[in-house]
């Protein structure tokens, strides 16, 4: 089951989406296999530091974040990825590294890559290694109101 806070939200608002159960997966490559989706379908969730503040940059599983674009984009030479230590208690009920990119649900900032907007869906970590959520991509936008902007780039795999 989707985390409590996450599952509460979306049913509130009565937004249309599904759970898919799939067997323990670490990494958004390993989940998109293991669920037959494409890694560019998967959204990832990967924590920052901007100014010694967290935020969440949510990508493509498929491709990687880059630093020096958004640095640029923010005007800011302070971000870098954040470690463990630093986020593992502020999402308490999700497993550490299977955050849904719900940020507005924890107070932290959301910058969401604009190459998700390719696809009509979003499917992404329900807070647990083994499920996800798919819902649309416009919903997910009306309800987290990330900023849109690009930077990221294709992973080489």
């Amino acid at each position: 089951m989707p985390s409590t806070k996450l599952k509460e939200f979306l049913d509130q608002h009565k937004v249309k989406y599904v759970t898919i159960k799939h067997s323990l997966a670490y990494t958004a490559q390993e989940v998109a296999a293991s669920v037959h989706i494409k890694g560019r379908e998967l959204a990832k969730t990967v924590l920052v530091k901007i100014n010694g503040r967290l935020a969440m940059c949510i990508v493509p599983a498929s491709f990687k974040i880059d630093f020096e674009k958004l640095k640029q984009i923010l005007d800011n030479p302070h971000v870098r990825l954040a470690n463990e230590v630093e986020f593992k208690d502020k999402f308490p009920e999700c497993e550490v590294g299977a955050m849904p990119p719900f940020g507005n649900l924890y107070n932290v900032e959301v910058f969401a890559d604009e190459k998700l907007a390719d696809d009509e869906e979003i499917a992404f970590n329900a807070g647990t290694h083994t499920e996800l959520v798919q819902m649309s991509y416009k919903d997910f936008l009306d309800l987290v109101k990330p900023r849109t902007m690009q930077f990221s780039f294709p992973s080489k795999l």
